[in-house]
């Protein structure tokens, strides 16, 4: 190869090849991620109420972090075998022991508070890190449970 010829075409390969969506984002951002939240929970077995379901509480997760996390978060969206995974964190300040810890519904008249119990219901799994710098919340949805037990795929 001379200094005359083209470089030879490169080929990017993901780090890891199951994350479908690494993003930061703040408040101009959210319609759209959702958008492509939706898109790939579709692509990855998710239709009917459970894509609406998981894409809801992904968007209670976002809000949540331009909200009450300092205004921008980061997403991120990966499967893992029959099962799609969305994290979303943010550099708020944490949220407290009490508040994590319950789990009631909110009273209807209530006008916040509603996020995260959205998302934990929502969702077949939950987990949430929370310190003064930060917090992370995992959320995931099996993919092809209702495959395997005989069902129609993901409604």
């Amino acid at each position: 190869m001379t200094n005359a010829d083209p470089p030879p075409p490169r080929t990017v390969v993901p780090i890891e090849s199951s994350v479908l969506i690494a993003e930061a984002f703040e408040q101009a951002q959210v319609t759209e991620l959702r958008h492509s939240v939706t898109s790939c929970a579709h692509a990855s077995g998710l239709n009917g109420q459970r894509l609406d379901d998981f894409v809801l509480a992904v968007n209670e997760l976002i809000s949540n972090a331009v909200r009450h996390g300092g205004g921008r978060g980061w997403l991120r969206l990966w499967r893992r075998a029959d099962e799609l995974v969305c994290e979303v964190s943010d550099h708020g300040a944490g949220i407290s022991a009490q508040r994590l810890g319950d789990h009631s519904r909110p009273a209807p008249d209530t006008a916040g508070g509603w996020g995260l119990w959205l998302a934990r219901e929502l969702s077949d799994a939950m987990e949430v890190e929370t310190s003064p710098a930060g917090t992370t919340v995992r959320i995931s949805a099996l993919t092809r449970a209702l495959r395997r037990a005989g069902g129609p795929a993901g409604d």
